[in-house]
């Protein structure tokens, strides 16, 4: 009875709950850029490089989504804490996973997406190939 008690008080708060995360005041730089315009350039072109993954066709440069204003929070601060940008995107996807870059990394597992358009391309080249001999042979038998 206990447990029902907590499973239907969970069903009944989680829909009041979502909208509060939407509601809290956003990082302090979520939208207020860095003093130093270098470090400012270094910040933007990383979140230019960084998936919002709310959203998932823009950038968290790009994105209004309040995930995407504390991504850019992070990045920022980091920034200007004197992190490489780098380490910075390693550490993203270390919490978010591979999918938060646009930038696609070679590994074991994923080694099959980067050799299979070669693969596809090579079998092309080969039908063709022999596509074209069998019809030269062809016309070079007619009289």
């Amino acid at each position: 009875m206990r447990r029902l008690l907590i499973v239907l008080c969970a069903l009944f708060l989680a829909p009041t709950l979502a909208p509060a995360q939407d509601s809290m005041p956003p990082a302090p730089y979520a939208y207020r850029q860095l003093d130093d315009p270098a470090k400012e350039a270094k910040a933007q072109a990383l979140m230019e490089t960084l998936r919002c993954l709310k959203c998932q066709s823009q950038s968290i440069a790009d994105s209004d989504a309040p995930m995407a204003g504390d991504m850019r929070h992070q990045v920022r601060t980091r920034i200007a804490a004197g992190e490489d940008p780098e380490e910075i995107r390693q550490w993203l996807i270390e919490r978010y996973g591979d999918y938060v870059s646009y930038t696609p990394q070679v590994k074991p597992i994923t080694w099959p997406l980067f050799a299979a358009p070669l693969v596809i391309l090579a079998l092309a080249a080969l039908l063709l190939r022999g596509r074209f001999r069998r019809k030269a042979d062809n016309e070079g038998d007619k009289p």
